[in-house]
């Protein structure tokens, strides 16, 4: 797709820092010497597009609910059908077919650890195929900011990391998950794109627009919000291919090794997850995005060699279909 500055400059720089003031769009605009309609507008047009997937928090993962990565193995004939009877329940947010005897994978999102044995129980129930649960033992880079070489000069604002600016303190910061069920389930899939994003979400709420700032900066304070800014979808940005690396490090290895590959640029995510023997060895776990196949296997050269790891035992799942796409409804609205 063609951008333009405006466009590259908010895709690139904005993914984290956002400003956590009353008009927050003003002051972007005002750092890119443009109009806060331009920056509306622009917004708009790229969620319209699909480039981007929305405005707002990215939670730490199992901070809010808890969460797991997935996976079944589904004969040819039959993903199709069983990919859109796993879409359908509200818990999924991302599924994919990925190149292995274990095709289709998928990423379930519940309040609590109850509710979300039980949505793996009515899956198991409702496709007739087994799913293998593979939640996050330790992350090493799970940021979710996508870094893309679009100017070459791109810098990330942070408008928000001082919590002096946000008005945040130790009370609110201590009670922020517990008292912002609602807030949460406000902000989970964006902000509105409006002059004045947090008076509206706080009207709905029937808080002031202080307050929802106040409890925005308490969250992450406290960790439970990891970044918060402008979140694009790489497909729609030319990154056509990815594959999952995936890697069977021993267990006294895999703490160096996860953050030796958490430093790599072409790395966006990395994370140790547990073993499923005897169908699946593998413990770390790496995303690699790519303009094309080539690219991405390019990567994956780069990685094991320069880090000397020719003699793990690995696999590349390079995801082929994108059956759902969308953030993580931690909490109903």
């Amino acid at each position: 797709m063609n951008i333009n500055l405006v466009q590259q400059r908010l895709l690139n720089d904005f993914q984290r820092g956002f400003p956590l003031m009353p008009q927050p769009f003003a002051q972007i605009a005002s750092d890119l010497d443009t109009t806060t309609d331009e920056v509306l507008d622009t917004l708009r047009h790229l969620s319209q597009q699909g480039v981007v997937s929305r405005v707002g928090p990215v939670f730490q993962p199992n901070r809010v609910g808890v969460s797991t990565l997935a996976a079944m193995s589904v004969p040819e004939p039959e993903l199709e059908k069983v990919a859109a009877q796993v879409s359908s329940f509200e818990e999924v947010n991302h599924n994919y077919e990925r190149e292995h005897d274990l095709n289709l994978w998928f990423v379930l999102t519940a309040p609590d650890q109850t509710a979300l044995d039980a949505c793996i129980r009515r899956m198991e129930s409702k496709t007739g195929y087994d799913v293998i649960v593979l939640p996050m033992l330790k992350e090493y880079h799970i940021d979710l900011g996508f870094r893309m070489q679009l100017d070459g000069c791109a810098r990330l604002h942070e408008y928000s990391e001082n919590l002096a600016d946000t008005g945040a303190d130790q009370e609110v910061c201590a009670t922020a998950e517990n008292q912002n069920s609602d807030l949460i389930a406000a902000i989970q899939l964006g902000l509105p794109l409006v002059e004045r994003p947090f008076f509206e979400v706080g009207r709905a709420l029937g808080l002031s627009e202080e307050a929802v700032i106040r409890r925005i900066g308490a969250m992450q304070a406290e960790g439970i919000i990891k970044r918060m800014g402008v979140v694009v979808r790489h497909h729609e940005l030319g990154y056509r291919s990815n594959a999952m690396m995936v890697l069977d490090v021993p267990d006294d290895r895999v703490e160096a090794v996860g953050w030796r590959l958490s430093a790599v640029d072409c790395v966006t995510l990395c994370y140790q997850r547990p073993r499923h023997l005897p169908e699946w060895p593998y413990n770390l776990f790496c995303m690699i995005h790519g303009k094309d196949r080539d690219d991405v296997l390019a990567c994956i050269d780069d990685v094991i060699n320069e880090l000397q790891l020719a003699d793990l035992q690995r696999a590349v799942l390079f995801s082929k279909r994108r059956f759902k796409q969308r953030g993580a409804v931690y909490r109903k609205r």
